[in-house]
């Protein structure tokens, strides 16, 4: 594998289990937004400023369909 492809599965796991504390630790809706965007800002420095939004959303969104499918 190259250590490009193990940097990005590194970071995708990172991500996936950002998400899943977030999930399992919920806390208000906003304030769950600004942890994203600071896990985002904090551990992918490689992500644009204009992505981060973006991504925060898709996260943001995955983890509203696990909360309704565990109800």
């Amino acid at each position: 594998m190259k250590a490009h492809e193990m940097i990005l599965a590194a970071l995708g796991g990172a991500v996936v289990g950002a998400a899943a504390a977030l999930l399992f630790a919920p806390e208000k809706g906003s304030k769950t937004r600004k942890n994203i965007k600071e896990f985002i800002k904090d551990n992918c420095p490689f992500v644009k400023e204009s992505e981060v939004e973006q991504l925060a959303d898709r996260i943001e969104a995955a983890i509203e369909t696990e909360k309704t499918k565990t109800k």
